[in-house]
């Protein structure tokens, strides 16, 4: 009898729907697997020529489990997250982690490789021509994706390959009127203008023979020469006519007795050393502990004036008696609308001295971006009226959610409309509008178009022209990781992990005060 009852609830239950295979279902799988199968077609190659088993076994793993996870019908909300989360990690955790590590580490020029890479560049480098030794005639070619020298003894016309491992005789060449290979049997000859864009990879190439090396010397000419400076692996040295340099793992240099290093290291982790020479430095801190206190007061006073600005523009267009609002309201937004790095130009045309629209309104003759007081004041000015149509907006929707029953009971209690703004309105207003105010003064924290393309961190002092008057901490670091002095990428990686710590620590502090507000006010 209960099985009855059971089939007669099962026959009188509605059949459970189908899953329907949509168009934008198939198309969304073909894609997710399309781009996971080109990315690992493209990076298979590297990591075997590398021997990189571990992290090839990982992107198999990977592309399988994508794979399962995009033709099964199961996991549909991982389905959704996954390609956020990947992406997140690539273009979010992996640039911070990145440059976190970096910090701790001399990266920069002279210490981009490792000690062998080094060494190679060393030697390399102090090859000069033997006395006598012929110079060949040099055709660069291609041998399974290899670099490789295709020489001609002028004296013998004997045709030669050289490799990274030795030279050898070519056999089957054709050397044509000039005394040049022009073709080679299992070889790609590269002409001038393939060759000339590996000229770098071809000058850094050499091929290594019983009395020294040969290099190229330009793109169609190569002598044999001898190396200066030698590496003894036995004393861990760099051994040369002008003394021994010792290798100095602290450092990454080649270091002689008297405290003097080759030009060429290589990259070590020197710890906390970035860091503390940021604080204990004199001439760094010094200018450090300046960079940052400008660039507080331009983000504080850009947030600020922005914000003031933009709300008392929407307090003024949101009065019941006002006309007009939609004409007015298109015309603030226009600063807006327009491209911010072309404004930014104009606006420093407009400062110049001698033709600037500025001057010429007013009858003066004022260097504005020549002197540091003039030129804070005129990028804060620049600042304001490219950010205020932003907040004018956010204000204008705030304005809009707040009943005007609130102010209209506020006024019947006898409030001030001052009163009312400032017990009702703003706090409403600062409760919607903290955390944009708190990603605004990050964005300005960082603004480096607003410096780099008005005063370009300028004026400089005479005594130190790479800290400039109104220089943010971004600028500078971008100053010191691909200034003309060279480039310093373990140093900027360590000022910009201070930059991240100091916006960090204030966005923190700021929603938090924030969240207080909203337990008030809820």
């Amino acid at each position: 009898m209960a099985l009855d009852v059971r089939e007669t609830v099962e026959d009188k239950a509605p059949p459970r729907p189908r899953r329907e295979i949509t168009t934008a279902f198939v198309v969304s799988r073909i894609v997710v697997l399309a781009v996971a199968s080109a990315i690992l077609l493209y990076a298979v190659p590297p990591l075997v020529a590398a021997g990189s088993w571990v992290w090839l076994a990982l992107l198999g793993a990977l592309s399988a489990g994508l794979a399962y996870l995009y033709l099964t019908r199961r996991f549909i909300p991982a389905k959704y997250l996954v390609p956020g989360t990947v992406f997140l990690i690539a273009f979010q955790v992996f640039p911070v982690l990145y440059t976190v590590t970096t910090a701790f580490t001399n990266f920069g020029d002279g210490h981009r490789g490792d000690k062998a890479t080094a060494v190679t560049a060393i030697e390399t480098g102090s090859v000069r021509q033997a006395p006598g030794s012929p110079e060949y005639a040099l055709t660069v070619a291609l041998r399974e994706g290899d670099l490789v020298f295709l020489l001609v003894d002028p004296a013998t016309k004997q045709a030669s390959l050289g490799t990274a491992e030795g030279l050898s005789r070519l056999d089957g060449a054709r050397v044509g009127v000039t005394g040049k290979v022009l073709a080679a049997p299992g070889l790609t000859v590269l002409k001038a203008p393939e060759a000339a864009a590996r000229g770098q990879e071809s000058s850094a190439f050499s091929v290594p023979t019983g009395g020294g090396l040969i290099k190229a010397n330009g793109l169609s000419r190569a002598v044999e020469g001898r190396a200066a400076l030698v590496y003894d692996a036995g004393c861990d040295c760099v051994r040369g006519d002008g003394g021994t340099w010792t290798a100095d793992e602290g450092q990454g240099y080649f270091v002689n007795a008297g405290g003097e290093h080759l030009a060429q290291g290589w990259q070590v982790n020197v710890g906390l050393d970035n860091f503390l020479r940021v604080l204990t430095n004199p001439t760094i801190s010094g200018y450090f502990a300046g960079v940052l206190g400008w660039n507080l007061v331009f983000a504080l006073t850009s947030v600020l004036g922005t914000f003031g600005l933009g709300m008392a523009v929407a307090l003024a267009l949101h009065h019941p008696r006002m006309r007009g609002t939609k004409i007015y309201r298109i015309v603030l937004v226009l600063p807006y609308a327009m491209p911010a790095f072309a404004m930014l130009l104009v606006w420093r045309d407009m400062f110049n001295r001698d033709f600037g629209l500025i001057n010429q309104l007013l009858g003066a003759n004022i260097d504005w971006l020549g002197e540091p007081t003039t030129a804070r004041l005129g990028v804060i000015l620049v600042n304001l009226w490219l950010g205020f149509p932003y907040m004018f907006l956010v204000t204008t929707g705030a304005l809009q959610s707040i009943p005007r029953e609130l102010t209209e009971a506020a006024s019947i209690d006898g409030a001030t409309p001052w009163k009312a703004f400032g017990r009702v309105t703003l706090p409403l207003l600062l409760v919607a509008l903290t955390p944009l105010l708190i990603s605004s003064f990050a964005f300005n924290f960082n603004n480096y178009n607003a410096i780099a393309l008005t005063t370009e961190g300028g004026p400089f002092p005479a005594e130190n022209p790479l800290v400039g008057s109104t220089d943010l901490l971004i600028t500078y670091t971008f100053r010191l990781a691909f200034g003309p002095s060279g480039a310093q990428f373990g140093f900027a990686a360590a000022i910009s992990v201070f930059i991240f710590a100091i916006v960090a620590v204030i966005s923190a502090v700021a929603f938090r005060r924030t969240r207080q507000q909203e337990e008030v006010y809820a």
